[in-house]
């Protein structure tokens, strides 16, 4: 938190959002302690509070707390902090009396050198205030910080020893989640087992974070020996598997930024997120983009902060974001639909992407590439975009392989080549159901499936490809000289051109 140089600048006005309060009035407190500044703090059930001095003042009435504020703001003389909690709730109810009283109190403070600082887990401001008060960057707690929390945990319990790997395994998957809800999992893990068990720590984590709707863990179960094609996709990600490595910090080589992959619904480009973080051996976030847009103002850019808080705080990792054009699509006409707030939250994420430190490798996903806005395509914002299409006969052979092999039969029993000449035009998903349902067919008459089985239930199939011609046709042409084919590096045939992967 960089709450000492605000103060420093003179800054009247601070908000601190978060929802570890504790710790967060621990490092203001900190901060007050090193500039020899004397903190006090309101709250509506305890009043206002001196704590050098121990005194507190009955003051439920958030306007008569202003007047104590005043109070303590002497023209010359020791520089003070208040610290206000949960004062934004009071805003919410458009009292202008309230608004006036906070902006002359925030005249006294700006001509004093003193500072009044809003805390809470949401910033939500009525215009008047908007510009009054700067927002201070307040992070979830690193390895470090929840170390102090493990150690705690450990004294409680009376467990001596925890040897470095389980310690390291510990604290990694703790990372994104706050002080409090670390000690939780930790304290449940030693219930659980009577031991720090990091796959309890990471199950728990998954569990917290999807509770939010932003974010959640996915398990990388799946390798780039999943995917069936995309030669030129899996090469280029296995040349930068090794890219957030100490060794490669310290050759000097930035961590890759990310991969928007595009193309042809059900030709597996979700499959690759997965496989990416497999690749990479990273935690694998998926955030849903519509969840972050809420219908409070100022709700979708707190979101979005909380998203990319989490993200850096895990890293590095894999941060997957599927069918981006979906929550972007309508950041152009925002303005005038919904106040601006899309074309803001895309513009945050856009400098995010650009400017990011953290190793966190994004990739996304589209349909439809023509709804995205073309600031988010260019060079800078994601280190490659690939093009997905169909696959040719030797991939969809590779295809029928991986997805008999799924569904526990041997491919051998099968002749995949003739299933990949029957299957043209098919996607890696389409592949897939058709196996399915010939599954289905064989197990109501108790039997094993056959071939026979197998191309009956394609024939059945009316693939996308003739579907959505016109759509794709249309793609494939606006991914020539845009975007670089995941598959092999030959010519395009009528068709299109190569590859695909298993269903999404």
């Amino acid at each position: 938190m960089n709450l000492t140089t605000y103060l420093l600048a003179g800054y009247p006005g601070l908000v601190v959002i978060t929802s570890e309060e504790a710790r967060a009035e621990a490092e203001i407190a900190s901060v007050c302690d090193s500039l020899n500044r004397r903190l006090h703090a309101w709250s509506s059930s305890e009043g206002f509070i001196c704590p050098k001095e121990r005194r507190v003042n009955p003051c439920p009435d958030p306007l008569d707390a202003l007047q104590l504020v005043e109070d303590v703001f002497p023209p010359e003389g020791e520089k003070q902090v208040v610290l206000l909690r949960d004062f934004q709730l009071h805003l919410d109810q458009s009292d202008p009396p309230l608004i006036r009283r906070l902006k002359d109190i925030l005249r006294v403070a700006k001509s004093g050198g003193h500072a009044l600082i809003l805390l809470g887990c949401r910033l939500k401001l009525p215009p008047e205030l908007e510009h009054e008060f700067a927002q201070v960057g307040f992070n979830l707690p690193d390895a470090n910080q929840l170390g102090l929390v493990l150690d705690g945990i450990l004294q409680s319990a009376d467990i001596k020893r925890l040897s470095a790997a389980t310690r390291e395994g510990a604290l990694q998957g703790a990372l994104g989640l706050t002080t409090t809800e670390a000690e939780n999992v930790f304290a449940l893990s030693v219930v659980e087992t009577k031991k720090i068990d990091p796959k309890v720590i990471a199950r728990e984590k998954a569990r917290t974070l999807k509770r939010s709707g932003l974010v959640e863990v996915v398990e990388a179960s799946t390798g780039l020996a999943d995917i069936g094609g995309l030669d030129q996709l899996k090469q280029w990600l296995v040349r930068r598997a090794g890219a957030f490595s100490a060794s490669a910090k310290a050759y000097g080589l930035p961590a890759p930024k990310g991969l928007l992959i595009v193309g042809i619904p059900g030709t597996g480009k979700s499959l690759t997120a997965k496989a990416t973080a497999g690749a990479f051996g990273l935690p694998l976030l998926r955030l849903d983009m519509g969840r972050v847009f809420g219908g409070i103002v100022g709700q979708s850019e707190a979101n979005l902060r909380s998203v990319i808080q989490t993200a850096e705080a895990i890293a590095p990792c894999v941060l997957w974001i599927d069918e981006i054009e979906k929550g972007f699509s309508g950041s152009k006409s925002s303005g005038s639909t919904d106040g601006g707030t899309s074309s803001r939250v895309f513009g945050s994420f856009l400098s995010w992407m650009q400017e990011k430190e953290k190793p966190v490798f994004v990739v996304a996903t589209a349909n439809d590439v023509s709804k995205l806005p073309p600031e988010f395509l260019r060079k800078g914002r994601f280190d490659e975009m690939f093009f997905v299409d169909l696959p040719d006969a030797q991939e969809r052979s590779q295809i029928w392989d991986i997805v008999i092999a799924r569904h526990g039969r041997k491919s051998t029993d099968f002749d995949c080549v003739a299933l990949s000449r029957a299957c043209e035009n098919f996607t890696g998903a389409e592949i897939e159901a058709v196996f399915v349902d010939a599954l289905h067919e064989a197990f109501a008459e108790s039997r094993e499936p056959t071939e026979k089985d197998i191309l009956d239930a394609a024939s059945r199939t009316v693939p996308l490809a003739k579907l959505m011609d016109a759509q794709i046709k249309a793609l494939r042409q606006w991914s020539t000289g845009r975007a670089r084919e995941a598959g092999k590096a030959t010519e395009r045939q009528t068709r299109g051109t190569r590859h695909v992967i298993q269903a999404n």
